[in-house]
Order: C-alpha cells, then sequence, then structure tokens
C-alpha cells in the first residue's frame, strides 16, 4: 500500500499582503499528477488546510477542486485532520458527503476516540491499515482549569492530556486490529496491519523558523510533547504544524513533512517534500519527495548600494522574484524606499516590503515614518513594545508566556462555531 503524507497548506495565506492563490494552485495540481505518477493509493493530510477559519471562495474552491481530482485518481482513500489554524466546524460541515468518497475529516478532537479511527482497505477491501487521525488537540479539550495553578501545572496538565488521549486512541486501535484479525481468513497476522497514527502539534526540538506562523504561538511556552508521549504500536506518525520537515527525536518513523511552499522569507532555501511510504507489513519504506519551486521568493538585506546591486543581478537573470528588501546601513537610507521601486519599476521584480533596521528595535512612535503596521508582524511590535518598557529578564519571561497564551488563544477560537 502506498501513502502519501502531506500538511500544512494553509490555503489562502498571503505574503505581505501579496495574494498566492496561484502558487497553492500550482501546488495541488503538482500534487495531484505525483499522486497519479506514484499510484497513490492513500492521502494524509496531517492539518492546517486553509490559513484561517473563514477561507475565501477561492480557497474553498481550490481545496474542493483538489478532492475531486483526488476521487478519480488510484488514490481511493484519503484521510484529512484539523489544525489549529483551521475552524474545526468549517472542516466537519461537508463531512457526510466526503465520506460517501472515502474522504475522511475529522476536524476536532471527539468524545469517543473511535471516530478517531479509520480503517484503510486494499483492493480487494481488506483491511491493511488502520489510521489513530487526532486532530488538533486544543486547551479546552485536554485540560481543565484550576485555580491558582502554576504555568509550570498548566504545560503538565497539557502535556499530559496530549498523552492521555493518544493512548485512549492507540488502545482503540489495538483492539480494532484484534477483532478484524479474529475474524480474517489465511494467513493474516498482526504484521500484516500496521497502525499509523496522526498529529497537529509541537513536539521537543522541533525545528522552526522566523515568520512561519509557528514561532509566535510558543514564545514563552513549555507545552512540547517527548517522543515518549506516543505509543509503542505506532508505526508511523504523519505530523503537521512545523513547516521544517523533520523527525521527532531519533524516530525515523515519527515525521513532519513540513509546509509544501514557503510560508515566510524564513523558509526561504528550505527543499520542501512531501513523503511517500509504502507498506509491505508493518515496517514503511520512506522515500521523501521534494515540492518545486513555485515562486521564487529572495530577501536582500545590505548598504543601498548592495541592495542595488542585487536587483541588477536579478534583472539580468530575467527572473520572476518576490523580494523583502532590509536596509542595515548607519547612515540614514533617505529616499531608498522610492528608490527601490525605481530600479525594480517595469521588470520580473516585485518588491513585497522595505524595511530600514536601525528602527526595528524601536517603538511604533515615529522614528521612521514610511514604516507602518502593514510592515510588521505580531511578535515584532510586541518585541518593540517589551524593549519600550526596559522589562527585566525576569519580567519579560512571565509576559512572553502571557502573550503566547493569548496567541494560542486567538488561534484556537473557532469563530464557525455557534
Amino acid at each position: 500500500m502506498k501513502i502519501l503524507h502531506t500538511a500544512d497548506w494553509h490555503i489562502g495565506r498571503t505574503l505581505h499582503g501579496r495574494k498566492r492563490y496561484a502558487e497553492f494552485a500550482a501546488f495541488l495540481d503538482w500534487l495531484a499528477e505525483v499522486i497519479h505518477q506514484q499510484n497513490v493509493e492513500v492521502l494524509l493530510m496531517a492539518g492546517d488546510v486553509f490559513d484561517n477559519g473563514t477561507p475565501s471562495n477561492k480557497a474553498q474552491e481550490l481545496y474542493f477542486g483538489f478532492l475531486r481530482k483526488l476521487i478519480r485518481s488510484s488514490c481511493r482513500q484519503a484521510v484529512i485532520i484539523g489544525g489549529n489554524h483551521d475552524s474545526p466546524t468549517f472542516l466537519n460541515a461537508p463531512k457526510a458527503v466526503l465520506e460517501l468518497l472515502n474522504v475522511h475529516v475529522i476536524g476536532a478532537m471527539s468524545d469517543n476516540p473511535n471516530d478517531e479511527i479509520v480503517v484503510l482497505k486494499n483492493f480487494h477491501n481488506e483491511p491493511s491499515a488502520i489510521v489513530c487521525a487526532v486532530p488538533y488537540l486544543r486547551d479546552k479539550d485536554i485540560r481543565s482549569v484550576e485555580a491558582g495553578e502554576t504555568v509550570e501545572d498548566k504545560n503538565r496538565k497539557l502535556v499530559d492530556g496530549i498523552k492521555k488521549h493518544y493512548a485512549e486512541v492507540c488502545e482503540r486501535a489495538e483492539k480494532m486490529r484484534s477483532e478484524i484479525l479474529n475474524t480474517a481468513i489465511g494467513t493474516a497476522n498482526e504484521a500484516t496491519i500496521p497502525i499509523i497514527a496522526m498529529g497537529h502539534l509541537f513536539t521537543q526540538g522541533g525545528k522552526c523558523v522566523e515568520g512561519d506562523g509557528v514561532r509566535e504561538l510558543y514564545v514563552g511556552s513549555l507545552a512540547y510533547v517527548g517522543e515518549d508521549a506516543f505509543p509503542t504500536c505506532i508505526d508511523y506518525l504523519a505530523l503537521g504544524h512545523l513547516h521544517v520537515p523533520q523527525c521527532v527525536g531519533k524516530s525515523v518513523h515519527y515525521r513532519y513533512s513540513g509546509s509544501p511552499i514557503p510560508m515566510g522569507y524564513g523558509e526561504v532555501g528550505q527543499e520542501k517534500q512531501v513523503i511517500l511510504l509504502e507498506f509491505n507489513g508493518k515496517t514503511p519504506i520512506i522515500e521523501t519527495l521534494p515540492v518545486p519551486c513555485f515562486q521564487s521568493l529572495e530577501k536582500i538585506a545590505g548598504s543601498a548600494e548592495g541592495i542595488q546591486s542585487r536587483i541588477q543581478q536579478l534583472i539580468k537573470a530575467d527572473t520572476a522574484v518576490w523580494l523583502d528588501i532590509e536596509y542595515t546601513d548607519s547612515a540614514p537610507p533617505g529616499n531608498l524606499k522610492e528608490r527601490i521601486f525605481e530600479w525594480t519599476k517595469e521588470t520580473k521584480l516585485e518588491v513585497l516590503r522595505v524595511r530600514n533596521r536601525r528602527t526595528f528595535d524601536h517603538t511604533l512612535s515615529g522614528q521612521d515614518e514610511t514604516e507602518s503596521l502593514d510592515d510588521l508582524d505580531s511578535g515584532e511590535v510586541f518585541n518593540r513594545c517589551l524593549h519600550a518598557h526596559e522589562l527585566s529578564p525576569e519580567q519579560c519571561a512571565v509576559v512572553l508566556q502571557c502573550y503566547s497564551e493569548l496567541m494560542q488563544a486567538v488561534h484556537e477560537k473557532d469563530v464557525n462555531a455557534l
């Protein structure tokens, strides 16, 4: 059985205000072609289908258009879990219809662990694998709040809640496998039916980068789960949430596929990938397939002369590139932004942002009249506020923890729920 693991599409995400639908469409077309060429039988999508809980009509069109191609291909089944950016109720709304097409959607944690288990079947309609499709576990789902609890208490309860939920779902999966084998005819045994788990979470030692939309959620937070949080019965763990492709700890069978396109300039230069698994028994053969670059991005930092020189090189290369430019010289920049736009006028270069490093660590009090909130992300604004108030390291740690909790609460709110 061939299985493809992907995650973190973030359909609808913009980059400094620039819409990226062409990139998402190109990726989904490429993915459909890979599924066809590789004769993939099962697709695992490990969360963050969309970039927010109220995706645009265009984002929805791309998603459902891809699923339509999927059911006409060699891929007979798909399992899609909700991520922290997804609205559980929105993702679950077409659940009953999609199940008729063998597309299984689990948008949020269920009170019944059986609801998060999907039995995959082969061409002979025989059970060939069991998927523990655990979606993003929200704070309110797995932790009870008590008066007077400390930050450490909260983080411990979060980790314990995640461990407990995976234990319950995997226990049900093992029981289900035993029931299947008890009724099987012939040589079927435990080794012929692997258990695959899915998840959308942050594990200890996980790598993230600036501007990926993930790192900001975990500033000051300790709530990371370790490799030991997952039951040993799991033969492969398909994870989403971190955009850098990576393994969990020392386990090559516990993996993040990463995002298929760079979500920010911090991801430029990464080789994006999807993961192809082939099961012949319980041990998967793992192959990573590189995702093509659908839109070139480049960050230029330096003096005015250095910036101009690099721009001229890109113009000569005749490449369509989206630029993030940062002026780092100590001399006043003058009308640098106007000059940059003049240099790139009527070229294939598009300037998405120009920043002056001299004002980067200052507060938003007007030191740079050309800078606006559109040039900054929420983390940069918050860090400037901390710098302006000259807090001690101990105070910063407490405030950053509060900031992380607020950011988490904002992202976890399901705006479509009644």
